[in-house]
């Protein structure tokens, strides 16, 4: 299915309702469960939910939802996840993309990233405005959503990842270094996946001088760098947590 059918899909309100609920879980969803978040019959969640799944929308599977194994357990019911593929349409067509990857592609071979950094860090404070400095966790996570980030608190009680920050600099050149914090913010989404997947270092650099100039870097919270697979590699914390 085409990107402009498969998008097309959402606009059925239910199927979007669904379709939203398990995006914003960041985990597998039971028909059950999408269908109470919905607030219709199981039959018509599943019904729709395939149909998504069928568009490539999202990404379905099974495990027994009991958490148990062996006889008893019950048998392995269907779980959705959101698709891993983007889908996108432009009218006319336009590959944005492609301008990123080479502009990406020569400023790490000309050894631009600290102009890059400085341009994000601009481009960040030009979106806050005449703003005073982001004033919290929850004023972060209403932001970092208006930008696509899909943020959520993390309490650390499932341990905070390192993984993916060798290599990656802050907006001053410095290497990034993980930190524990009680709560921090983290994203599902990052906005410039794809060119990050091709140029981590860089393109990482630059979302965290984006946000900081974004959530400014003399307020009550920070931007740091603690990448998950998955996830943006940026978190924000209470400044108080870390010296910067």
């Amino acid at each position: 299915m085409n990107d402009i059918d498969a998008i097309a899909m959402l606009q059925d309100p239910v199927r979007r309702r669904l379709y939203e609920y398990v995006a914003a879980q960041g985990r597998e969803v039971g028909r059950n469960e999408a269908a109470e978040a919905a607030g219709v019959a199981r039959t018509l969640a599943a019904h729709h939910l395939d149909r998504l799944t069928e568009a490539g929308l999202l990404e379905s599977g099974s495990r027994r939802l009991t958490g148990r194994s062996g006889p008893g357990a019950g048998r392995p019911a269907k779980v959705y996840t959101r698709a891993r593929a983007e889908r996108s349409v432009s009218l006319p067509a336009r590959d944005y993309l492609t301008a990123a990857e080479l502009l990406a592609e020569a400023a790490e071979q000309a050894g631009l990233d600290a102009g890059l950094y400085g341009a994000a860090g601009r481009r960040g404070e030009a979106l806050r405005g005449s703003a005073a400095p982001c004033g919290g966790l929850e004023e972060a996570v209403e932001m970092l959503a208006g930008r696509g980030y899909e943020p959520y608190l993390d309490d650390g009680e499932g341990g905070e990842g390192t993984e993916g920050t060798e290599g990656v600099r802050d907006a001053e050149g410095a290497a990034a270094t993980p930190g524990a914090a009680a709560a921090v913010v983290r994203m599902r989404n990052c906005p410039f996946h794809a060119v990050a997947e091709r140029f981590p270092p860089l393109v990482c650099g630059m979302n965290l001088a984006l946000l900081e100039g974004l959530l400014g870097v003399d307020g009550p919270v920070r931007a740091r760098m603690d990448a998950r697979p998955g996830e943006c590699c940026v978190v924000v914390e209470t400044s108080k947590n870390n010296d910067r």
